[in-house]
């Protein structure tokens, strides 16, 4: 196989292979990631037969790690949307902030229904609603956009059962639990510094610029009236919030106290195999959707078994591009490629969190989906993260971090908050783009300022 510089001349041209695949050929990005992972392997000179086995191999190890929990994370989502808690956790936010602090209260929204279901529901569900709160108080419908669209990302980037990060967590061979308690504290202090803070810039720059929307296509009043006390509509009965919130923190309590027992106990202690088992993210993931299931029965319209169908059918694309991601990864690990990348970086004397952060971004900003950048990175630097002196945890934050920000038109979420909040490609540009960059340089100088405490800090050793 091929060594030294012509393995990034590999790398570079499968990487524009990716993109040209997507951006021109308007491929789906799960036929566009075999085909690159195809083409790198055959260019660096690996063996014929051991490319099929290599591809398949990484495809079938990503799944094997991630596929459970990731279905029943859609699932989990799905009966939340259906049974109104989503709603219902709207709701009591915007009642507790109020008018003024609207933005804060969607942000807050956001970032907790941003972690059990798709971003796009979310932005499906709650942007009618900005609209109008935004013709009522006169706040930028930019900030709104700009605080809802951050905080999903935020969670979606770093907080697991979602994808991208369970993959990266995966990947590095690090504890789940551990990794879900510091990236759901970043993905909140990200979600402040993007979301909320930006976010109230951009209204003062609208109202000294005399930015304002017209919004003359609503007509409806009695739909304004819905919202006058900051409320979202809902049509049927829906659980309480304490019943709505439930169903997001049984399995995210399960996981934390099996990952905290070890810590807090030590190994030997009897009643460890208890909490490894209910803790195991799998166990508890499964906990959590049979007790979502359970609560939502009296408030859904079709029987459980249809949601689970449903939500096993969303899932399905998924799980084929991150698998085809985990697969293209191992083509890079296989073949030398992201070893050398690695090494050759290291070179530079960059940060290994900078450095997890930039090459993250790169690629993020190049092909448009969070979940190829963050596996490919992982990729990438598995072996340079192990030998560096900084705690795989924030390096797989880092991560997770760099696949925020910089979202540009070759990433369907970038016309996914352009469509449903009906403002151009400027403030698009303005809310979405530049918001998710400023919280991913939030969350790289917070996961930075805990790289100081990590001899402290319980599960940063």
């Amino acid at each position: 196989m091929l060594t030294g510089p012509l393995l990034i001349g590999v790398f570079i041209l499968s990487i524009a292979i990716l993109l040209v695949s997507i951006l021109k050929f308007k491929l789906n990005a799960f036929i566009s990631l075999l085909i690159t992972s195809l083409v790198a392997s055959v260019l660096v000179g690996m063996p014929m037969e051991e490319i099929a086995s290599t591809i398949s191999g990484g495809f079938g190890s990503t799944l094997s790690g991630i596929g459970i929990v990731t279905g029943l994370g859609v699932m989990l989502g799905k009966f939340m949307f259906e049974s109104g808690a989503i709603e219902t956790i709207s709701n009591a936010i915007l009642k507790k902030f109020g008018d003024k602090n609207s933005p804060s209260a969607i942000a807050m929204t956001g970032f907790l229904t941003g972690i059990p279901v798709f971003s796009d529901v979310v932005y499906i569900m709650l942007a009618p609603v900005l609209r109008l709160l935004s013709k009522r108080t006169g706040i930028s419908l930019v900030t709104f956009a700009c605080a809802l669209s951050v905080a999903t990302t935020c969670t979606y980037a770093l907080v697991i059962p979602t994808p991208a990060p369970l993959a990266v967590s995966e990947a590095l061979g690090i504890d789940v639990g551990i990794f879900f308690f510091y990236a759901l504290i970043t993905a909140f202090v990200a979600t402040v510094g993007g979301g909320i803070i930006y976010g109230k810039f951009i209204d003062k720059q609208d109202k000294k610029n005399n930015h304002f929307y017209t919004f003359e296509d609503i007509e409806d009043e009695e739909s304004l009236n819905d919202v006058a006390n900051g409320e979202v509509a809902v049509t049927v009965e829906a659980p309480s919030f304490m019943k709505a919130i439930s169903m997001l923190l049984v399995p995210i309590v399960l996981i934390l106290a099996g990952s905290f027992a070890t810590l807090t106990l030590g190994d030997n202690h009897p009643i460890i195999p208890f909490f490894k088992f209910f803790g195991d993210k799998n166990v508890a993931m499964l906990i959590g959707v049979i007790y979502t299931a359970i609560i939502s029965m009296p408030y859904i319209k079709t029987e459980v078994s249809q949601i689970m169908n449903e939500a096993a059918d969303q899932v399905g694309l998924v799980l084929l591009i991150t698998g085809a991601g985990g697969a293209f990864g191992k083509v890079l690990q296989a073949t030398g490629i992201a070893d050398y990348i690695a090494q050759s970086l290291s070179g530079y004397s960059i940060p290994i969190l900078v450095l997890c952060f930039l090459i993250s971004q790169v690629i993020r900003c190049a092909q448009g989906s969070t979940t190829v950048a963050l596996m490919t990175t992982a990729s990438i630097l598995t072996g340079t993260i192990a030998s560096s002196s900084v705690s795989p945890v924030l390096c797989a934050i880092a991560i997770c971090a760099g696949g925020m920000g910089l979202s540009l038109p070759n990433d369907s979420g970038f016309w996914a908050i352009s469509r449903f909040f009906k403002i151009s490609v400027s403030d698009t540009i303005r809310g979405w783009t530049i918001g998710g960059f400023v919280a991913g340089l939030t969350a790289l100088a917070f996961v930075s300022i805990l790289s100081l405490f990590q001899g402290v800090l319980p599960g940063l050793m």
